[in-house]
């Protein structure tokens, strides 16, 4: 794989309640632990930050339930390693506890140029396409994946 790409990702989630929240409160209690656990990982490049050591902050829409969560890593398989084969896994399988059930995509993949931060607006195009046109190049899954494009011709 070339190491002119790097894989891009955004996932969102709409809290059952506010933060504060009894029914959300091991959600907010873990994250410490599990933002530690991504950087810490083989493969991780960077991750959305917010006023505190998280992005739950940073509200970008209206709705102040919504939370955003982005992140940049060397490849499919490092993301892949942290969200379902590390302690993630377990942390995820409270996702139905904490967050209401979307209709569409809650999360994407996409290829940046090594160095891109992706801003949230990026990031919410990315998964607008992918809840409109289903995964393509432009913004996919892990279960439908692409690879990044090739590097541009040599001159």
């Amino acid at each position: 794989m070339s190491n002119q790409w790097q894989l891009a990702q955004i996932n969102v989630g709409k809290l059952v309640a506010p933060e504060g929240d009894p029914r959300v409160a091991p959600f907010f209690a873990g994250l410490d632990r599990i933002n530690a656990l991504a950087e810490q990982s083989e493969g991780f490049v960077w991750r959305l930050i917010g006023a505190g050591n998280s992005a739950t902050d940073i509200r970008p829409t209206v709705d102040h339930l919504l939370l955003v969560n982005m992140s940049v890593w060397a490849d499919v398989d490092s993301l892949f390693a942290y969200v379902y084969r590390s302690d993630h896994a377990g942390f995820l399988a409270g996702r139905r506890e904490w967050f209401e059930r979307l209709e569409g995509a809650f999360m994407a993949l996409w290829w940046v140029p090594a160095g891109h931060r992706p801003s949230i607006d990026e990031g919410l195009a990315r998964l607008w396409h992918l809840d409109r046109f289903g995964a393509t190049a432009h913004a996919f899954t892990f279960k439908t994946r692409f690879a990044p494009p090739p590097p541009p011709p040599s001159s």
